[in-house]
């Protein structure tokens, strides 16, 4: 995959989490993030970068960003770059990292700040300086707490020494981006292997004519699709393409909507900032898969506090066997319920979206 894009909205899963049990089935959370952020022989070999967004991507990835965090600008209502002695202040927090080890931004003092101006976000100036120290690479992320705040610390106690000193012309390093996209969507256009590591179509395509050239990519033919595509050249078809799984939102199958409308005529949208009254799928819709088919989409919630996963609406995509995805699907949300350790399911439908008749053959199905 290359990387696994960070979110944090809690409504059911963290989606970094999520993706993978998508792939592998259950599996222990605790060990995944002491893999990512753990001591001992895994230490080291993840670090969090921003990539397609903020991402989970494999150490060898940080020297082919440098060009990133080079240019890295902050966002321009930051509220750092209204603070009087910003300089000053921002290297009295590089020294405390210095010296203090791994931080999170309570363990520095607050400091009064310029008024907040409209959109601004929450966040106190001590995470802010944080921040943009983790966007120029000066700190990077060492650790997550339980409620998910990043530690920071030095890249030299995070990074192994040999990816810090590996070093890449711009034009080299967007390049293997562009190459190692290849290599996670199999058969892509230039726009779906720009927007893996969030470069523009302009920008990618000479990279991507330069590794066809070179032997990594091939042309390939797509029926239906107007513009080129292509495959990395030691890509591998499957004879067949099996097995059943519910997808998260920022999944790489689903994350750029044109390529879902391509690949699966799927046309997908995140309602999270959607008045509820005027969503169509729900607040925390997932994609769920049969085979090489996007089928149905579920808008799912764990409430923990009563030990219930809640499906509160089902939708079928037309055009596939109704009882054959409500077979699967049923099985899956079993799995999930499982997997969050919860005691039960409760199909109970949202007031805005009544429920269709695929959702009551599901709630049968349970």
């Amino acid at each position: 995959m290359g990387l696994l894009q960070l979110d944090f909205v809690n409504v059911l899963m963290p989606a970094h989490y999520l993706m993978l049990w998508s792939r592998l089935g259950a599996y222990k959370r605790a060990n995944f993030d002491r893999f990512v952020y753990g001591k001992g022989n895994s230490q080291g070999y993840c670090t969090e970068q921003w990539a397609h967004e903020a991402s989970i991507v494999p150490s060898s990835t940080w020297p082919l960003l440098s060009h990133r965090r080079a240019c890295f600008t902050p966002w321009k209502n930051n509220p750092i770059l209204r603070l009087p002695g910003r300089d000053k202040y921002l290297q009295e927090v590089l020294r405390a990292v210095e010296t203090n080890g791994g931080l999170i931004a309570t363990d520095l003092p607050r400091v009064p700040g310029p008024r907040r101006k409209p959109g601004d976000w929450h966040r106190s100036l001590p995470r802010w300086a944080l921040e943009y120290h983790f966007g120029r690479g000066n700190l990077t992320v060492a650790n997550r707490m339980p409620n998910f705040q990043r530690v920071y610390d030095l890249p030299e106690r995070v990074i192994p020494q040999r990816y810090r000193d590996m070093e890449y012309s711009e034009a080299a390093a967007k390049r293997e981006l562009i190459r190692l996209a290849s290599k996670a969507l199999g058969i892509a256009t230039v726009q779906d292997l720009a927007d893996y590591y969030r470069m523009t179509p302009k920008e990618s395509a000479p990279f991507v004519e330069e590794l066809l050239a070179a032997g990594d990519l091939r042309a390939v033919a797509v029926d239906g699709w107007n513009a080129p595509a292509y495959l990395a050249a030691d890509a591998r078809s499957p004879r067949s393409i099996g097995g059943a799984s519910l997808l998260s939102p920022f999944d790489p199958m689903v994350w750029f909507r044109p390529r879902g409308l391509r690949l699966f005529d799927f046309h997908y949208r995140i309602e999270i900032y959607v008045p509820e009254a005027k969503r169509k799928w729900g607040y925390y819709v997932l994609p769920f898969r049969i085979g090489e088919e996007i089928v149905a989409r579920v808008d799912l919630k764990a409430d923990r506090k009563n030990g219930t996963l809640l499906v509160q609406s089902a939708q079928e995509e037309p055009g596939f066997d109704r009882k054959r995805t409500v077979n699967a699907l049923s099985q899956e949300l079993q799995s999930l319920c499982n997997w969050l350790e919860l005691d039960k399911l409760d199909l109970a439908g949202s007031p805005v979206r009544p429920h269709t008749d695929f959702a009551k053959a599901l709630r049968r199905s349970l």
